[in-house]
């Protein structure tokens, strides 16, 4: 299915890096990319390096004394609170800007890419740092990377762009950047605001024309449910916009594990969502398609297999959820972490899901959010909220 896929990679991505004992660790990348390797997955791929961002391209969607902000921490290693920098979520650290705008960059890359048709799709496995504000870090983000290469895409004439983030916390920082811009069309499949940070993502915030899209799931979902709710919303929402590229956020921090959150996925529930992502984008949009990273904070059991599937998928050859890891790699494993690896790529599940057209159940949880979001901006759209 996919032409031509570039992954942009530089070990000094894995410098940004909080300190020891914050959730955000760099390790889990770094595992990534070596399970991948291992595998044989970026042997399908075509590697690229990154240049980090300039002030100019962080400039497209953060304020200017922020971005100083950020290289007055990042030069004394000393916190900035009114720009959110020194917080326990996002402590200071030297080198802290040199760090994110390196990531900036890599997702700058992968949106050139596509851009210019170098490639077809294009990944940065270290990017999504989606809650990022015009002038405070938030969330674990520095500097906000998928709005960068939307607004840098918008400045080079695209007028029609597709973000789509099944993070398990909303898409914040993306929304509020592009709130009031109808040619970005943000969709964000999360857990509801009223039991997970960040406090926001309702369904009644729905931005110019309908282009902000929050589906708010409850504690507690798990595959079945989570794709059903994204069935029943995104392809609809992307066949009528008509994107020329999709950009998707892939934070895996939905999975049952993960210590942050209380969605119950399984690696077998993303893998189907990533691979539902890729027909959309070339259905939708002509199969040009920016992907990145996000949230994930079970390091090891996670994180590394979840993104290989991703990386395997956007390459055009998904690997068998049965395949075993490597030998190699678990050792690694054992060296990096003192963890155990998991043994295979998959949960043992069997994701299956009942299509929203089979009707509407108000006494359903996940059925009373779908219907909330599809109430609030499929009109919008000239689309039917009922089923």
């Amino acid at each position: 299915m996919s032409r031509s896929v570039r992954v942009v990679w530089d070990d000094a991505l894995t410098s940004y890096d909080f300190g020891p004992g914050h959730p955000l660790a760099p390790v889990r990348v770094e595992l990534t990319m070596a399970l991948a390797r291992e595998l044989g997955v970026l042997d399908r791929v075509e590697l690229t390096g990154c240049a980090p961002a300039t002030d100019e391209e962080l400039a497209l969607v953060h304020k200017r004394d922020y971005i100083e902000a950020v290289k007055w921490v990042s030069a004394t290693g000393r916190p900035d609170l009114s720009h959110g920098l020194g917080t326990a979520d996002n402590p200071a650290f030297a080198g802290v800007h040199e760090a994110s705008a390196l990531i900036t960059g890599a997702t700058l890359e992968a949106a050139r890419s596509v851009w210019t048709g170098e490639a077809e799709h294009a990944v940065n496995v270290a990017g999504g740092l989606h809650h990022a504000m015009a002038a405070t870090a938030s969330g674990f983000c520095v500097y906000n990377d998928p709005a960068a290469a939307i607004a840098w895409l918008l400045a080079q004439g695209a007028s029609r762009i597709a973000y789509v983030d099944v993070d398990v916390h909303h898409g914040d920082g993306v929304q509020s950047l592009f709130y009031d811009d109808p040619r970005v069309l943000t969709i964000s499949l999360h857990e509801s605001p009223r039991t997970l940070f960040p406090g926001t993502g309702f369904p009644q915030e729905t931005g110019a024309e309908g282009t902000a899209v929050n589906v708010a799931l409850p504690a507690g979902c798990g595959d079945s449910g989570w794709l059903r709710a994204f069935h029943a919303v995104v392809p609809q929402l992307l066949r009528e916009f008509a994107p020329e590229i999709l950009v998707t956020q892939h934070g895996c921090d939905s999975h049952a594990l993960d210590p942050l959150a209380n969605l119950m996925l399984s690696v077998d529930g993303q893998r189907t969502a990533y691979e539902a992502l890729h027909r959309f984008a070339h259905e939708t949009a002509g199969g040009r398609w920016i992907v990145t990273g996000g949230g994930g904070y079970e390091l090891v059991q996670v994180v590394p297999r979840a993104w290989t599937h991703l990386i395997a998928e956007v390459s055009g050859h998904p690997i068998d959820p049965a395949t075993a890891t490597p030998e190699a790699w678990r050792r690694f494993v054992k060296e990096r972490t003192g963890q155990t690896a998991p043994l295979t790529l998959t949960d043992g599940r069997h994701p299956e899901f009942r299509d929203f057209s089979t009707g509407y159940d108000p006494a359903d949880g996940i059925d009373r959010a779908i219907m909330a979001t599809r109430n609030a901006v499929f009109p919008f759209h000239g689309l039917d909220p009922l089923p």
